[in-house]
C-alpha cells in the first residue's frame, strides 16, 4: 500500500494495480500452503525429511507471508515507482515459481532441493536455485534503496525497515550457504549427506526471513499509541535487538550443530 506524509502524518492511499497483484498472490500462496496442511492431515506420512508434505506447506506460508509484507513494507522506502513495480513483479513471478517447484515435487513424491537424479528433477533443482538468486538481487535492491535514502513512516519506521532488510539478507546468505553446501555434497557423490547438511541453517534462515515484517510491524502499531515517540522508538530498538540476539543465537547454533 502505498504511502504518503504530510505534515508529520501518514496516511495509506489506495494500492497500486502491482500492489493488488502481489496482495492476491501472497494471499493464493498462503492457501496453498494451508490446502497442503490438509493433505497432510489425510495423507499422513513424515513431516520432516526431503520428501514430505511440510516443505509445500513452510514454502507456501513462508513466500506468501513474505511477498505480502515486501509489498506493505517497500512502501515506506524511497524508491521510483517505476524501479519498485518492477522489482515487485520479479519477485512475485520468483516467488510462484519457487513454490510451484516445490509444490510439484512434492506431488511426484521426490525431493525438490538438491535432487539431480533425473534430467527433470535436476532442471526443477537448478530452477529454484536460480530463483534464491533473484530472490537475493531483488531483496538487495530493496535493502539498499533502504539505506540510501531514509525511509518514510510514523518514528521508528526507518531503522525498524532497515534492521529487517539487514536481518532478511542475513537469512537469504544462510539460504544460500545452504544451498552451495548442499549442491556440492551431491556432486561428490553424498546425496544423503546433501540432504542432512542444510539442518543446522534451518533455524537461521527462518528466524531471520520474516524479520523484515515484524519490525516495521511492531513500529506501525506503536504509531498508533499515544506514546511519546521517545517511548516509541525505544520500544523499536528493543525490538531490533531482541530480532538481532535471536539471529545470533539461531547463527551460533548452526556452527555448534554436528
Amino acid at each position: 500500500m502505498a504511502i504518503l506524509e504530510s505534515s508529520g502524518r501518514t496516511a495509506a492511499v489506495a494500492p497500486r494495480p502491482v500492489e493488488r497483484l502481489c496482495y492476491a498472490i501472497g494471499a493464493l500462496l498462503v492457501l496453498s500452503g494451508l490446502a497442503h496442511l490438509a493433505v497432510f492431515a489425510v495423507d499422513g506420512g513424515p513431516w520432516y525429511g526431503p520428501v514430505s508434505w511440510r516443505k509445500p506447506v513452510t514454502f507456501g506460508l513462508s513466500f506468501g507471508l513474505t511477498l505480502a509484507a515486501l509489498t506493505w513494507v517497500t512502501s515506506w522506502v524511497r524508491l521510483g515507482v517505476r524501479a519498485r513495480t518492477v522489482l515487485l513483479a520479479v519477485l512475485a513471478v520468483d516467488c510462484v515459481v519457487e513454490v510451484a517447484g516445490i509444490t510439484l515435487q512434492a506431488w511426484r513424491r521426490v525431493p525438490s532441493h538438491l535432487n539431480m537424479e533425473t534430467p527433470f528433477d535436476t532442471a526443477v533443482a537448478m530452477s529454484l536455485a536460480v530463483g534464491g538468486g533473484v530472490l537475493v538481487a531483488v531483496l538487495s535492491a530493496f535493502a539498499l534503496a533502504a539505506f540510501r535514502h531514509r525511509p518514510s513512516g510514523p518514528e521508528g519506521m526507518a531503522p525498524a525497515v532497515r534492521a529487517g532488510f539487514a536481518l532478511l539478507l542475513v537469512a537469504l546468505l544462510s539460504g544460500a550457504a545452504m544451498i552451495a553446501h548442499g549442491v556440492l555434497l551431491t556432486r561428490t557423490g553424498h546425496q544423503e549427506a546433501a540432504y542432512r547438511s542444510t539442518a543446522p541453517l534451518k533455524p537461521l534462515h527462518g528466524v531471520g526471513l520474516h524479520a523484515v515484517l515484524v519490525l516495521p510491524a511492531v513500529a506501525r502499531l506503536l504509531s498508533r499509541t499515544t506514546w511519546s515517540a521517545t517511548v516509541r522508538r525505544r520500544t523499536v530498538g528493543a525490538a531490533i535487538a531482541c530480532c538481532t540476539v535471536a539471529v545470533l543465537a539461531a547463527g551460533l547454533w548452526a556452527l555448534v550443530s554436528p
